[in-house]
């Protein structure tokens, strides 16, 4: 059987998986906090025909060999944690991160979770919360009678109450870092969990030791770029289109070869 059918198999399978990376990018383009991913690849064992090297005479050597591939596979799934755009809500509760870092997030579970998205509300204890519930770690309350809330671009949380003229401090926001945020793991709610790959989480102050700082009142968007990837999935399905036609091609050959005793 000719191998071209089956490597152009395995380009076929790739770029199925490149359309499946990209649609998911597109679907998420609105999703707060969001980081793009991106499909790599790599190309699979080489058939050695003939071995580069190889002697072809008493004092000659061969200067390429033949050497025919089979086809390709993916390698990995790339999140890429570049900067998304910043939109202004004006609601005191939407905290954006200026840089590196994750807000740290209590899951039910008792398990901490990561995340980019910073569209936190209050729960009915006042408790700083994500859209499903989960509380921010460290746990913040906001007190019920309060005028206003104040964050810092340091995480400092404060508030004025009535009858007061100054504002108080009440609790101060931590963000966490990697040392390869590429491999946290993706759970879905805009949450990352760490693993072996990524490292243990480093805590600190927004704005110290490499962290980013908060921006109080704005949204960090999607990192999606819809045009990048609308020519990403052009070029995914042409390399698709291409493929099918050397399954055709080799198919046509095959019958050309099954033809000859005719």
């Amino acid at each position: 059987m000719m191998r071209s059918l089956w490597s152009a198999a395995t380009g076929m399978q790739a770029q199925n998986l490149n359309i499946d990376v990209i649609a998911n990018n597109l679907a998420n383009v609105n999703t707060s906090g969001f980081k793009k991913s991106r499909a790599d690849f790599q190309d699979l064992l080489y058939e050695n025909l003939k071995v580069p090297g190889a002697s072809s005479s008493n004092a000659t050597q061969v200067p390429t060999g033949i050497q025919v591939g089979h086809g390709t596979r993916p390698a990995a799934t790339q999140k890429l944690f570049t900067q998304g755009d910043f939109q202004h809500t004006q609601n005191p509760f939407d905290m954006a991160i200026e840089g590196s870092g994750f807000f740290q997030i209590l899951q039910p579970n008792g398990e901490l979770a990561y995340s980019r998205a910073g569209t936190f509300k209050l729960d009915s204890e006042g408790r700083i919360v994500t859209s499903d519930g989960f509380i921010m770690d460290p746990e913040i309350s906001i007190p019920g009678d309060v005028i206003s809330v104040s964050i810092g671009t340091d995480g400092t949380v404060s508030v004025l109450q009535p009858g007061s003229s100054e504002a108080i401090d009440i609790g101060s926001i931590e963000l966490a870092q990697f040392t390869n945020p590429t491999g946290l793991q993706s759970i879905g709610r805009n949450l990352y969990l760490p693993t072996s790959s990524s490292g243990e989480a480093t805590i600190g102050t927004p704005g110290q030791d490499g962290l980013g700082t908060i921006a109080q009142g704005y949204v960090e968007m999607s990192n999606v770029n819809v045009v990048d990837e609308m020519v990403n999935m052009i070029t995914a399905q042409r390399a698709y289109e291409i493929n099918s036609k050397v399954i055709q091609t080799s198919d046509e050959m095959l019958q050309m070869a099954n033809n000859i005793k005719r």
